[in-house]
């Protein structure tokens, strides 16, 4: 399990290592390092999802390590509460950014080995937080730094950590 400390309370999480091995390897190694600590969750949109792990306060950019496989074939649906990886248009570019589903969001599955149908690779689930979750989701949100829908005050993840 995995706890992500934030200024809005605890999100607990739970990973899927059966279904989801390399994403969860990375997204470890990520916790371990210090990679998550200060930093914000920089893209909240309150009908779709919060998303963080890639920029620290002022929307500096964080270096990553290389991009990991996409295990969205995985069987796991992006059902409210469910972490998924964050990538660019490129299916194979997920790095350090994730984000938590605040709804039911079905398109982003899996539905072919395509550019357009490899979908975003849940690898966990809220088991406890998701009251921290839906207060994240409700902050208000401006264009900071090029980028929309960041909060107008940061939400930072102050410490994640490995929980057993």
């Amino acid at each position: 399990m995995i706890k992500l400390h934030t200024n809005y309370g605890v999100i607990t999480v739970n990973l899927f290592e059966d279904k989801a091995p390399e994403t969860t390897a990375n997204f470890k190694e990520y916790v371990k390092s210090g990679h998550y600590d200060g930093t914000i969750f920089h893209r909240v949109i309150s009908n779709f999802m919060i998303q963080g792990g890639g920029f620290e306060p002022g929307m500096k950019q964080k270096a990553t390590r290389a991009p990991i496989k996409n295990e969205a074939n995985n069987g796991l649906s992006n059902k409210t509460g469910t972490l998924a990886m964050a990538r660019t248009m490129e299916p194979h570019s997920a790095s350090a950014q994730f984000f938590i589903n605040v709804k039911d969001n079905d398109f982003l599955d899996h539905s072919a080995p395509t550019v357009q149908g490899w979908g975003y690779a849940v690898f966990g689930e809220v088991t406890e937080g998701m009251d921290v979750v839906e207060k994240i989701k409700a902050v208000a949100t401006t264009m900071k730094s090029g980028h929309q829908d960041v909060p107008v005050e940061d939400v930072v993840i102050e410490k994640a950590e490995i929980v057993e």
